[in-house]
């Protein structure tokens, strides 16, 4: 998207790159030269366009993508060639064979899906490479840890599939410390005696982006960061409490315009449902942005944005192409000023920590809920 059709958007996100480049060096910076990085991908790079985003890892060195399907990897393989890509939820059974044909690693939970991967790489006359996955407490995908050395070893024998990885995911790293150490600890003893039995898999990863903030990676050779290499902490994880300067910058801010300002008088009811009356003379501006651009409902009424580097809060229900907010304290607002849904203006900023407690979700959903019609400008040295 280029300068002059910003200048024509009523509603947009800008991405600064730098920023996505300099988060990823400081996590690399954070699990030394010995551990890889796979960068979670999935929703559309969390809402920050996945093809330009890919094309920025590979340029910064991402070790390996995951993926929730398998129209994400096909799209980072149209931006380039030779990545190692792992699609992160069970495959069903009519996309094993295009992910065995296109070099995607599956996902392995159970002896069911074993048998169909070997089947269709037989058929294929391919290799299928898996990532063994371990059940430690997630209960979502993932073997029980008392069948995962069993799992191991039937992939062994089988010649058309490969043990690349072994790995699982922690459940609540950032408030339950005490069950976290107790996967780390089950992961760690399956992963002894996966390597006794079935061989030492190239790739063990278990640690999240909680998990890099809150522990190191213990001897894996390889985390698996989303959230955070986009700058934006999980809740409960931050750094900012901490004697050192906060190293991550959110690479993501999601901008309105304003389109009408008038003034009401007291006892004017606003918006849908009429959940907001004035209670004085006001001046309240139309901002060009709704839940239609992912700006969610949830938020009206509780939210903030920022006009001229200063809170202004949201009034009445928020529609689907536009929200009304109270802009009586600013001095002077024009029709095509600039307003922040999230991110930073003068000295103002709004995180998704913020937007998320306003929406009642969390920053993951603020993210990813941006919507497609929401056009992505790229900001910084290497933008296209």
């Amino acid at each position: 998207m280029t300068s002059n059709a910003v200048a024509a958007a009523r509603c947009w996100v800008e991405v600064d790159l730098d920023a996505l480049r300099a988060n990823l060096a400081w996590i690399r910076h954070r699990v030394g030269p010995k551990v890889r990085v796979i960068t979670v991908v999935k929703a559309d790079a969390y809402g920050h366009g996945l093809k330009s985003i890919a094309a920025l890892l590979m340029q910064s060195g991402t070790d390996m993508f995951g993926v929730a399907t398998l129209a994400e990897a096909a799209a980072i393989r149209t931006v380039g060639a030779g990545w190692p890509i792992l699609m992160l939820g069970a495959a069903l059974p009519d996309e094993v064979e295009g992910a065995i044909r296109d070099d995607v690693m599956l996902t392995l939970s159970s002896s069911a899906e074993l048998q169909m991967i070997a089947t269709c790489a037989e058929r294929l006359k391919r290799k299928a490479f898996v990532h063994l996955k371990v059940d430690t407490g997630m209960g979502r995908l993932g073997v029980a840890p008392e069948g995962a050395v069993a799992l191991a070893t039937q992939v062994r024998s089988s010649p058309h599939v490969e043990l690349a990885g072994l790995y699982t995911h922690y459940a609540n790293v950032e408030e339950e410390a005490s069950f976290t150490r107790n996967q780390r600890l089950t992961f760690r003893r399956i992963r002894d005696l996966v390597r006794a039995h079935a061989g030492d898999p190239e790739w063990v990863h278990a640690a999240n982006s909680g998990g890099l903030l809150l522990e190191l990676p213990d001897t894996c050779s390889a985390v698996r960061p989303g959230l955070l290499v986009y700058g934006i902490y999980p809740p409960g994880s931050r750094l900012g409490n901490r004697p050192h300067p906060d190293p991550f910058k959110p690479a993501l801010a999601w901008k309105a315009k304003i389109s009408l300002v008038k003034e009401v008088s007291a006892g004017t009811r606003l918006s849908y449902g009429g959940t907001f009356t004035a209670r004085k003379r006001m001046r309240v501006a139309t901002v060009t942005a709704g839940y239609g651009d992912g700006y969610m409902r949830a938020a009206s009424g509780q939210s903030e944005v920022l006009i001229q580097g200063r809170l202004c809060p949201v009034l009445g229900r928020v529609t689907m192409d536009q929200m009304l907010v109270d802009v009586t304290r600013l001095a002077l607002v024009r029709p095509g000023e600039e307003v922040v849904l999230l991110g930073k203006q003068g000295s103002g900023c709004i995180r998704a920590e913020d937007l998320a407690t306003w929406m009642g979700t969390i920053p993951w959903e603020v993210l990813t809920s941006i919507a497609y019609r929401v056009p992505r400008v790229y900001r910084g040295g290497q933008a296209a």
